[in-house]
C-alpha cells in the first residue's frame, strides 16, 4: 500500500511540476523576445536639426507631438515592430518642417500589435486640425491600416513605409502612399504583392533607389536587410517629401 501511495504522490508532484516548468520556459522565452529590440541611435537623432517654428510636446503616455506653427494636416504614426519609437523622430521632424503635425506613438513592448487602437482620442486633442492621415513603418504600417479600416471617415489617407495593408481598403477614396527601398530585404515582397489588391487602384507607390528597410528610422542596421546605397538621413528626407506631396497644401 505504501508503494502505491508513494507512486501516487510522485505522479501528483510531476503533474504539478511539469506544467510549472513549461510555463516558466515560455515566460522566459517571451521575456527575452519582448526585451530584444532595436534602440534608437540618440546621437544621430540629436544631429538632425529642425526649424525654430516647430514645438515638441510629450503627452503623459509618452506620445510625442511635433507641431509646426502653421499646420496643414496631421499625421499619426505607428512605429515599426521591435524598434524604439524615438528612432522615428527625424522623420517626424522632417514632416513637421513641411507643415505636417506629427504624432509619434509609443507601443507596448515596441510592438503595435499590442495596441492597434493607439490612435484613439488623438484627433480630439487637436480639434483645430481638419485633415488627418495615419501610417507607419513595417508592422506599424499594417496595424495602422487595420485601425484605419474601422475609422475610414476620420482620415484622408494612409502612409505605408516598407509595409502593406492586410485590411481591405480597396473600395475607399483614401489617398494612399506606399514607399519602400529598392534594397529592402526585410519586406516580404510576395505578401506585398498579394496585398496590393487591398489598396485603392489609384494608390501611389514610390521606390527609393538605394533605400533599405531600416532607414525610415535611425536605429542602425536591421538583421536580414539589404545594403543601402544612401544614408538614413537621405532616405528620411526623400520620404518626407513624398508624404508632403500626398498631403498637398
Amino acid at each position: 500500500m505504501e508503494f502505491f501511495a508513494d507512486k501516487k504522490k510522485r505522479k501528483n508532484f510531476l503533474g504539478i511540476t511539469i506544467p510549472v516548468i513549461i510555463l516558466a520556459i515560455i515566460f522566459s522565452a517571451c521575456a527575452v523576445y519582448l526585451g530584444d529590440y532595436y534602440p534608437s541611435t540618440v546621437s544621430a537623432i540629436a544631429d538632425i536639426s529642425v526649424s525654430e517654428n516647430i514645438s515638441l510636446k510629450t503627452l503623459e503616455d509618452g506620445t510625442m507631438v511635433y507641431k509646426p506653427e502653421s499646420v496643414k494636416a496631421g499625421l499619426i504614426f505607428y512605429p515599426g515592430g521591435k524598434v524604439e519609437y524615438t528612432a522615428y523622430e527625424p522623420l517626424m521632424k522632417a514632416c513637421a518642417d513641411r507643415g505636417i503635425m506629427c504624432v509619434l506613438l509609443e507601443m507596448p513592448f515596441h510592438l503595435a500589435v499590442f495596441d492597434v487602437n493607439a490612435a484613439d482620442g488623438i484627433q480630439q486633442k487637436f480639434p483645430e486640425i481638419e485633415k488627418w492621415y495615419i501610417g507607419g513603418h513595417s508592422l506599424g504600417g499594417s496595424m495602422a491600416s487595420s485601425y484605419l479600416s474601422k475609422n475610414i471617415d476620420s482620415y484622408e489617407g494612409l502612409i505605408l513605409l516598407g509595409s502593406y495593408s492586410t485590411a481591405d481598403l480597396s473600395e475607399t477614396d483614401l489617398d494612399v502612399l506606399s514607399v519602400y527601398g529598392s534594397e529592402d530585404k526585410v519586406l516580404n515582397r510576395e505578401k506585398y504583392e498579394e496585398n496590393r489588391i487591398n489598396l485603392p487602384e489609384d494608390f501611389t507607390e514610390f521606390v527609393i533607389d538605394g533605400g533599405c528597410h531600416a532607414y525610415f528610422g535611425i536605429y542602425g542596421e536591421q538583421a536580414g536587410d539589404g545594403k543601402a546605397a544612401i544614408t538614413a538621413p537621405e532616405q528620411i528626407v526623400i520620404t518626407a517629401e513624398k508624404i508632403n506631396e500626398l498631403v498637398g497644401v
